[in-house]
């Protein structure tokens, strides 16, 4: 033990990362800083005008901004880190480096997938149950719900970095990843892991498909309420407020169970890191896009605050 505790945590690790130094991969380094750009901006703003615009002050908005602010730090614990190892052509990070990236990695995925379930609940509430809305989805039901997001995703986060840091590594110290990634260290263990394996599917199943599983319900119930609508303006209305979470839900979950609830046997690492990219990088920045774009409110508290800023610069 002391041995491990010496090489790992002086020596730390190697991480091989998703580029190399070719021209092309120079354009592809630009064009993911250029969206780690865009997901940091949109979802600072998103946060801004949910905060500071009074009809923005609803539970769908409060998620929302909750979901922004996953967003924000799951980008800001995975790129800054590949954008300096690229830059400097060190591909090194301490031990403790790499148990720090862990922890926040899993936690915020692990919350987002749940505060993801949980926000399609609140659209099955708001759709089937309208009059009913405002004492279902209390504030203190919002800040529970939000809470038990974190809470979960920080208990699996917490999990995963103490189990996966307290495995001997010796050998080989080269993470064939762009970030601390536990199925790509965990190749690295010079101990049998097939209990932490184990572990780890199962903390992967219960975060990704119990949340799944109430988005299955909510939209099948969803469904069942907007067919027994009269109105076809209402029914288009329904649908307008679930189209936009249905598009971020299908983007965070396809790429979330093609890679941790996957047969190990299926798996490579160049699959892995591609579809790693997508949703730490490109998710954060299509999230609040989705969002805003496709959302009136949203637009109209942009346009008031950009017709404040005008009416300020004349002054």
């Amino acid at each position: 033990m002391g041995i491990w505790l010496n090489e790992s945590s002086v020596d730390g690790f190697i991480l091989l990362g998703i580029f190399s130094q070719s021209q092309t991969d120079l354009l592809l380094f630009s064009a993911v800083m250029l969206v780690f750009t865009v997901a940091l901006c949109g979802n600072v703003l998103l946060i801004f005008l949910i905060y500071t615009d009074a009809r923005l002050h609803t539970p769908m908005y409060f998620f929302l901004s909750q979901l922004s602010l996953m967003d924000l730090m799951l980008v800001c614990d995975i790129v800054p880190k590949m954008a300096v190892n690229f830059l400097s052509g060190r591909k090194s990070i301490s031990f403790a480096g790499c148990g720090i990236q862990i922890g926040f990695f899993v936690s915020l995925v692990g919350s987002e997938g749940l505060l993801l379930g949980l926000m399609a609940y609140d659209r099955y509430v708001a759709i089937s149950h309208p009059l009913h809305y405002p004492i279902l989805m209390s504030q203190k039901v919002c800040l529970q719900i939000a809470g038990s997001s974190w809470a979960f995703g920080i208990l699996d986060g917490i999990i995963q970095m103490v189990a996966a840091m307290s495995l001997p590594y010796c050998g080989s110290r080269s993470i064939d990843h762009f970030f601390c990634e536990v199925p790509a260290l965990l190749k690295l263990a010079c101990a049998d892991t097939s209990l932490f394996d184990t572990l780890l599917f199962a903390c992967c199943v219960f975060m990704l498909l119990l949340p799944f599983s109430i988005i299955v319900t909510s939209y099948a119930r969803i469904l069942g309420a907007v067919l027994r609508m009269h109105s076809a303006q209402s029914r288009k209305k329904a649908l307008a407020t679930c189209s936009s979470h249905l598009s971020a839900v299908s983007l965070f979950y396809g790429a979330a169970m093609f890679i941790y609830l996957r047969p190990r046997r299926y798996r490579t690492p160049s699959h892995d890191k591609v579809v790693s990219i997508f949703y730490t990088v490109l998710t954060p920045m299509l999230n609040p896009l989705i969002y805003s774009l496709r959302n009136r409110e949203v637009m109209g508290a942009l346009r008031k605050g950009l017709d404040r800023c005008k009416v300020g610069s004349q002054h």
